[in-house]
C-alpha cells in the first residue's frame, strides 16, 4: 500500500510499504480522511522535541487525525467492529501502569502516540493498524471529513472543560487556528460568550463570531477564562495578565522556544493554570457535539488533497484551490490528478 514517510528533516515521500496485518486486539482500518496538523509539520521540519529526546525517529510515518472504516479484525476483537466507521485515540497507553489504571493513559510513560512517537505508524496511508480498545465509532451523521476533525475537537473539548465556565460567562481564546476555532465553537454551543484574538479574523467572522480582536483592538472587560491556543512564546504570560483573578488559564499551544510566565502575577491573582495534552477524554463528547449538529467543523477544512500532495502541505504551501479555513485533509486513495 501507499504511505507517506518522513525520511529526515524536510524530506518526505510516498512509498510502497507492507500492507498492515491485524495482530491480537488490533484492527485494520481503511483510511478515508487524515488531517495535517502543526505536530506533523514539526516532525517534518525536525523541530519536534520528541525527535531530540529520542522517543521519535526517522523514518517516521505521520498522521494522528483520521477517520475510516474497519476492514479486518485481529484475534480477540469483537466482530461488531467489522465495517464500522471509526476514528481513534492518538494516545495508546500500556494499560498496566499506575497512570493507565488511574484513567490517565494519555500521560503513560510508555505510551505510543499514533504517527508521532515510535511504535505505531500513522494514518497518512491507505490503511492503518490500530488497537481496537482505542477505537471510537462514528454515527451516521458524522461524515469522513468531520470524523477526521474529532481528534483536534477532542483537544478543544478538553480546553472548554478545563476553563470551567457557565453559560453567559466570558471566554477569551488566543489563536484562530484549528484548535482555537474548535474551542470557540464548542464553547459557544454551551452558551458561553466567546471572544477570539488572532490573525484570521475574517474567517472567524464567517463562522458567526462577532467578538474578534487583534492585540491592539482587544477591549478590557473581565475575562472569566483564557485559552492559549497559539505557538507564540509571549502568549502564555499575556493569558495570565488578562484573566480575572481567581479564574483559569488553559494552555494547549506550544511555542518553538521557551515561554515565560511571571509566577508573581499568577500567585497574586490566584490563577489556576492547566495544561492540555491529548484529546482522550474529549473524544466522545466531541463526537456527540458533531452528531447532534451543535457544532459543524467542516467549514474549517480549506482543501482535501491526495497523499502525493501531503509533502507540499507540510512545507506550508497551501493547495491552489484552498479556501480560507485552517485545515487541510488528505484522501489517501485520491489520485493526484483529481486534487
Amino acid at each position: 500500500m501507499r504511505a507517506l514517510v518522513l525520511t529526515g528533516p524536510g524530506k518526505a515521500e510516498v512509498r510502497q510499504v507492507p500492507t498492515p496485518i491485524a495482530g491480537p486486539g488490533q484492527v485494520v482500518v481503511e483510511v478515508a480522511r487524515a488531517g495535517v496538523c502543526g505536530t506533523d509539520v514539526e516532525l517534518f521540519t525536525g523541530e519536534m522535541s520528541y525527535l531530540h529526546s529520542g522517543v521519535s525517529s526517522y523514518p517516521l510515518r505521520p498522521g494522528h487525525e483520521w477517520s475510516g472504516t474497519v476492514r479486518e479484525l485481529g484475534p480477540g476483537v469483537d466482530t461488531a467492529w467489522l465495517d464500522r466507521r471509526v476514528t481513534g485515540d492518538t494516545m495508546i497507553g500500556c494499560g498496566h501502569c499506575r497512570r493507565c489504571v488511574g484513567g490517565r493513559h494519555h500521560v503513560c510513560p510508555e505510551r505510543h502516540e499514533l504517527g508521532i512517537r515510535d511504535g505505531l505508524a500513522g494514518a497518512l496511508a491507505e490503511r492503518l493498524v490500530f488497537p481496537a480498545a482505542y477505537l471510537h465509532a462514528l454515527p451516521d451523521g458524522v461524515d469522513a471529513t468531520a470524523g477526521a476533525l474529532v481528534e483536534p475537537a477532542g483537544n478543544a473539548q478538553r480546553c472548554v472543560d478545563a476553563a470551567a465556565l457557565s453559560a453567559g460567562e466570558r471566554l477569551l481564546v488566543l489563536g484562530t487556528g484549528t484548535i482555537g476555532l474548535l474551542t470557540a465553537m464548542l464553547a459557544r454551543a454551551r452558551g458561553i460568550e466567546v471572544h477570539l484574538l488572532g490573525q484570521q479574523l475574517e474567517f472567524a467572522r464567517s463562522l458567526g463570531f462577532t467578538d474578534v480582536w487583534t492585540r491592539e483592538s482587544l477591549p478590557s472587560p473581565p475575562w472569566d477564562a483564557v485559552v492559549d491556543a497559539t505557538n507564540a512564546p509571549s502568549m502564555p504570560g499575556l493569558a495570565v495578565e488578562l484573566v480575572e483573578p481567581g479564574r483559569r488559564v488553559v494552555y494547549i499551544g506550544l511555542s518553538g522556544t521557551p515561554s515565560t510566565i511571571d509566577t508573581r502575577d499568577a500567585v497574586l491573582k490566584d490563577v489556576t493554570a492547566i495544561g492540555i495534552l491529548g484529546a482522550s477524554a474529549g473524544l466522545a463528547p466531541a463526537i456527540a457535539a458533531f452528531a447532534s449538529g451543535a457544532v459543524d467543523p467542516r467549514p474549517l477544512v480549506a482543501a482535501t488533497v491526495s497523499l502525493e500532495e501531503a509533502a507540499d502541505v507540510l512545507t506550508g504551501r497551501r493547495p491552489r484551490s484552498a479556501g480560507a479555513g485552517p485545515k487541510v485533509l488528505i484522501d489517501p486513495v485520491r489520485a493526484m490528478s483529481e486534487a
